[in-house]
C-alpha cells in the first residue's frame, strides 16, 4: 500500500502547557549572529516539565520550537525567541531546522509523480544515469502497481494538495544542486514528512461522484480602449452564445463568465472615466438577458490614453483580487488586448505590479491566465508587438503545462478572433460537462483548428480536475520518515515537482522589504553616477550594525558580502541575482540592463506589501508561539 503525505500543521491543537519566563535568549546557529537554532518535533516527542522527567505531553508532530539549552541529550525549548520556555525535549525525537523553507508540490497533472527516496545516494546515482527515463519509470510503475520498489519510501499523492485550503508542511533539511546529463539543472531535497498509516483507499466512485460537482470560472478581461469596439461585441455574442447552449444543456449552473474592462490611469487622462472595472463576476449572470443588461455600458473608450499601451496589468490585478476563485475547480482568465502594458514601476501604473508578481499571484489561486494578443495595424505602427508579445509571453506562462497560454491573432482579424474565444469557451464548457457525468478532462477530441490551444485547455483541465479531487477527497501529505525527491521531473526535466519556499516572519519579511527599497534607492542614485550605488550601500550597512572593518574592505565587494539582506536568506536554495551584483558589474551594465534591475526591485516591493496584507496565509508553526512568529510562504523567485 503506497503511504501519503499527513498534515499536521492543518491540525495543530492547543498545547496545554505553562510558560516560564527566562532571562536568556535561545542560542545561536553556528557561523550565525543573528539566527537562533530551531528545531521541528517528531510524532515521539513529549514535552516534559522537567529534563530529568520520564514523560510528559504529547506535542503535535512539526511544531517549531526555539532551543534555549542543549546538554547533548535534553534540549530546553520555548515557541518563540522572546525568552518564553516552555519545557525540554528528548533530542533524539527532534528535527534541527537550519533553512525554514519548505516544499509545495507542484500540480501533478501533465507530468510524473514525484518519488521519496530513502537515501542521498539514490537520487545523485540517479541523476548521473544515463538511463534514468528507464530507471525512473520502472520504479514508478512499481510503487504504484505494487506499493513499494527498491530505494522508495514514499510517492507524492496521485491528486493535488492545495497547501491554501490545507496546509502543510514538508520542510527542506538538506539540499544538493546538480545537473542531468541533457544540461537541466536540479536540486536533490533532503525532506522530512509525517507518516501514519494510510487510511482505507478512497474509492473510483468517490472521485467520480466528487468530479460531478466541478465547476468552472471563465473572466475576461478585455481592453476597452479606442479601436477595441469590434473585439467587445465579438466577446459579448460568445458569452451569449455558449451561455445559451450550456442553458440547453443543464449546464448553466456549472459554468460561470465574468468580464473585467480596462483602460489607463485616470488622472493622466481623466475622461477614460476608469481605470479597470468589474461588469459581471462569475455567478452574477446564468442567461442571455442578464448578461445583455449587465454588459449594456460596456464600449470601448471616447478618448485616447496618454500612451499605447493600457494598464492590462491592473486588470489582471482587479480579476484576480475581486474574483472569489475558492467556490470553482475551473479558473480561467482570458487577457484580450492589441496593446502592452503599463510597467508597474511606470509613474501611470496603478497597481505598481508587473508580469512575473502576477503570475505568482495567479499560480497560488490555482488561475491560469490566457492571452489574446491582437496584432492590429496600430500596434505594428507603434513598434508594440514584440515588447508586449514578451510581456504576455510571461504573464501566461503556465507551469502544469511549462508553456506560456499565449496567443496571437494576425492582423487583429476580428473573425478569427471569434473563433479563438468560441473554441476556448466551448472546450472549458465540454470539459465541465464531461465532468457532470464524472469523466475526466483527458481523452477530449479537439479539431484540427487551434489545435494547440484546445491541447492546452485539455491538459489544464486536467491539472485542475486533479486539484479539485485533491480538494474534495481530502488529500493529505506522507506519514514520518526523510527522504530525498528531484524538484524536476526525473523524465521531463523541464517540468518541475515542487516549489520551494520560504517561511518568513512579519519582522523578517519587513526587513526584507526596507532593505530592498534601500538597494532600489541607491540603485536609483547609481544611475548617473555608478560609485555612488556602492557607497551608499556601504552606509546603509554600516548603519545596520554590519562590520564597517568588513564593509569597507573591497571596493568591489558584492552586494552578499555587505549584509544586507539578512542571514535568514544566506543559504537558501537558490541563486539571487541582486546578491551577485557587485560595483565593476554595475558599473559595466547599460542604461537598459540597469533599468531592468530596478523594475525587478521595485515589483517584488509591491509583491512584498501584497503578502504582509493577505491575512488569509499567515500560518503559526506552534500554537504556543507569540503571534508575530507565525510564518507566510514566500516562492524563493520572488526573493532579491
Amino acid at each position: 500500500m503506497n503511504r501519503f503525505l499527513k498534515s499536521s500543521i492543518a491540525t495543530l491543537g492547543l498545547l496545554s502547557v505553562s510558560l516560564s519566563a527566562a532571562s536568556s535568549a535561545p542560542l545561536l546557529m553556528e557561523g550565525k549572529t543573528t539566527l537562533y537554532q530551531r528545531v521541528l518535533t517528531t510524532p515521539s516527542c513529549r514535552l516534559k516539565s522537567d529534563a530529568n522527567a520520564k514523560d510528559g505531553k504529547k506535542v503535535n508532530a512539526f511544531s517549531r520550537f526555539y532551543v534555549y539549552e542543549d546538554d547533548g541529550r535534553t534540549i530546553k525549548v520555548g515557541p518563540d525567541d522572546t525568552g518564553k520556555i516552555a519545557g525540554y525535549l528528548d533530542k533524539d525525537c527532534t528535527v534541527q531546522w537550519k533553512m525554514q523553507t519548505a516544499l509545495m508540490f507542484t500540480n501533478p497533472a501533465n507530468r510524473n509523480r514525484a518519488l521519496i527516496f530513502k537515501n542521498k545516494d539514490d537520487v545523485t546515482s540517479l541523476i548521473s544515469d544515463k538511463n534514468i527515463s528507464t530507471v525512473y519509470k520502472k520504479k514508478l510503475d512499481e510503487v504504484v502497481k505494487k506499493g513499494s520498489a527498491d530505494g522508495v519510501v514514499s510517492i507524492e499523492p496521485l491528486h493535488y494538495v492545495d497547501y491554501k485550503k490545507q496546509f502543510y508542511l514538508l520542510p527542506i533539511l538538506d539540499y544538493e544542486e546538480s545537473m542531468f546529463d541533457d544540461g537541466n539543472y536540479v536540486r536533490a531535497l533532503k525532506i522530512a514528512s509525517i507518516t501514519k498509516s494510510q487510511s482505507k483507499k478512497k474509492s473510483s466512485d468517490n472521485s467520480v461522484n466528487a468530479l460531478k460537482t466541478f465547476k468552472a470560472a471563465i473572466v475576461f478581461v478585455i481592453d476597452s480602449s479606442i479601436s477595441m469596439q469590434p473585439y467587445i461585441d465579438r466577446t459579448k455574442k460568445t458569452i451569449n452564445a455558449v451561455s445559451e447552449h450550456l442553458k440547453a444543456e443543464g449546464l448553466s449552473d456549472s459554468v460561470h463568465f465574468g468580464l473585467v474592462s480596462f483602460r489607463s490611469n485616470t488622472k493622466a487622462v481623466p475622461a477614460l472615466e476608469y481605470t479597470s472595472k468589474v461588469f459581471i463576476k462569475p455567478g452574477e449572470a446564468t442567461d442571455v438577458n442578464t448578461f445583455t443588461q449587465k454588459l449594456k455600458d460596456l464600449s470601448q473608450a471616447k478618448v485616447s490614453s496618454k500612451y499605447f499601451d493600457e494598464d492590462a496589468y491592473a486588470g489582471i490585478n482587479t480579476a484576480l483580487e475581486q474574483v472569489d476563485w475558492s467556490k470553482y475547480g475551473g479558473r480561467y482568465i482570458v487577457l484580450i488586448t492589441d496593446a502592452g502594458s503599463i510597467k508597474g514601476s511606470d509613474k501611470l501604473s496603478t497597481t505598481g505590479l508587473d508580469a512575473k508578481e502576477l503570475r505568482v499571484d495567479a499560480k497560488q489561486k490555482g488561475v491560469a491566465i490566457y492571452t489574446m494578443h491582437l496584432l492590429t495595424d496600430s500596434g505594428k505602427r507603434n513598434n508594440n508587438h514584440e515588447s508586449a508579445k514578451e510581456q504576455y509571453m510571461d504573464l501566461s506562462f503556465n507551469e502544469t503545462i511549462n508553456k506560456p497560454l499565449y496567443y496571437q491573432v494576425n492582423a487583429g482579424d476580428v473573425k478569427k478572433f471569434g473563433q479563438r474565444i468560441d473554441e476556448l469557451s466551448s472546450n472549458i464548457s465540454n470539459q465541465v460537462k464531461m465532468a457532470a457525468f464524472g469523466k475526466s478532462a483527458v481523452g477530449y477530441s479537439v479539431t484540427e483548428e487551434n489545435k494547440s490551444m484546445a491541447e492546452d485547455t485539455i491538459a489544464l483541465g486536467h491539472a485542475m480536475q486533479l486539484a479539485y479531487l485533491g480538494s474534495k477527497l481530502n488529500t493529505r501529505t506522507p506519514d514520518f520518515m526523510y527522504g530525498w525527491l528531484l524538484d524536476r521531473d526525473a523524465l521531463n526535466h523541464q517540468k518541475a515537482t515542487s516549489t520551494p519556499v520560504v517561511l518568513l516572519t512579519k519582522s523578517q519579511l519587513s526587513s526584507l522589504k526596507d532593505v530592498t527599497q534601500k538597494i532600489l534607492d541607491a540603485a536609483n542614485e547609481g544611475m548617473l553616477e555608478p560609485d555612488k550605488m556602492f557607497k551608499s550601500l556601504r552606509s546603509v550597512a554600516v548603519s545596520l550594525g554590519r562590520d564597517p572593518d568588513s564593509v569597507a574592505k573591497a571596493q568591489t565587494s558584492k552586494i552578499a558580502d555587505l549584509g544586507l539582506l539578512g542571514e535568514y536568506l544566506d543559504d537558501l536554495p537558490y541563486k539571487s541575482r541582486i546578491q551577485e551584483l557587485d560595483e565593476d558589474t554595475w558599473s559595466s551594465m547599460g542604461p537598459d540592463e540597469q533599468n531592468q534591475t530596478i523594475y525587478d526591485l521595485e515589483s517584488k516591493l509591491k509583491y512584498y506589501q501584497l503578502c504582509n496584507d493577505d491575512l488569509s496565509r499567515w500560518v503559526k508553526l506552534n500554537p504556543l508561539e507569540d503571534a508575530s512568529e507565525a510564518v507566510y510562504p514566500v516562492p524563493l523567485e520572488i526573493l532579491p
